[in-house]
């Protein structure tokens, strides 16, 4: 396919990245000079170009932009009513989305990760999951939602990720301190995480590591002593209201 990016910013940029290699036509904007040349001088397939001409030239067009710059930058282009728009845009629904790139067809809001620039990686959309399919499969999962309820649910839940890396982090620094390859400490802490909590729902992994007196359960239960799971369910309501 042909597609085009306004924005190029840490998201976008993972997600050209892992379109990489796929035979599809992708030009970018230079909006972020670094990242744009980087992408272009490592993916053949890859061209910096226009807003417009992205525009023009493009099957699918995806909006990197922060919401609050996007009015003025996509307000002075014309977009053609063939093409189909997806945003990156937190806070904007589909119905903003359409009114920003009319007569555009507004087909998805799409919230990738970083690790979309390798696949594997989760996606959570509202609108076209055909077309994200074609893309994005079977390299990522799409989680498609089903309205903007949900989507504002799924942004409040997806910030636990922050904090599990920051967990992850602080419990390889403290395991490097006390070996010594600290590096390979930390490598095996994120394989054990990533690969045990892909296996299953996490209730059923608790439950495998709630040995009685074992060392999983004994952190567990001194973390939520200390009030972790109070403390996650207050932030993640903040985050909701």
């Amino acid at each position: 396919m042909r597609l085009g990016f306004i924005g190029t910013g840490t998201i976008a940029s993972a997600v050209v990245q892992g379109l990489a290699g796929r035979g599809h036509e992708i030009r970018i904007s230079a909006r972020s000079k670094a990242r744009a040349d980087a992408l272009a001088s490592d993916i053949p397939e890859v061209q910096i170009a226009e807003l417009q001409e992205i525009l023009d030239h493009s099957d699918v067009v995806f909006l990197g932009l922060m919401l609050e710059a996007a009015p003025a930058i996509l307000e002075a282009l014309t977009f053609p009513r063939d093409l189909r728009v997806v945003s990156f845009m937190a806070g904007a629904d589909l119905d903003e989305v359409a009114d920003l790139v009319a007569p555009a067809h507004a087909s998805a809001v799409m919230m990738p990760f970083p690790g979309i620039a390798q696949g594997g990686s989760a996606i959570m959309a509202l609108g076209d999951g055909d077309l994200l399919d074609r893309i994005f499969a079977p390299q990522n999962t799409l989680f498609m939602l089903r309205d903007v309820g949900e989507l504002d649910a799924y942004l409040c839940a997806q910030a636990v990720l922050s904090p599990v890396a920051q967990l992850t982090l602080d419990a390889g620094n403290w395991l490097g301190a006390r070996v010594s390859d600290p590096a390979q400490g930390e490598a095996f802490l994120r394989m054990l995480i990533s690969s045990s909590l892909t296996g299953g729902p996490a209730a059923d992994l608790i439950a495998a590591l709630n040995t009685p007196g074992g060392y999983n359960q004994r952190l567990r239960q001194h973390m939520e002593e200390a009030g972790l799971g109070t403390d996650l369910a207050a932030g993640l309501d903040a985050l909701e209201s």
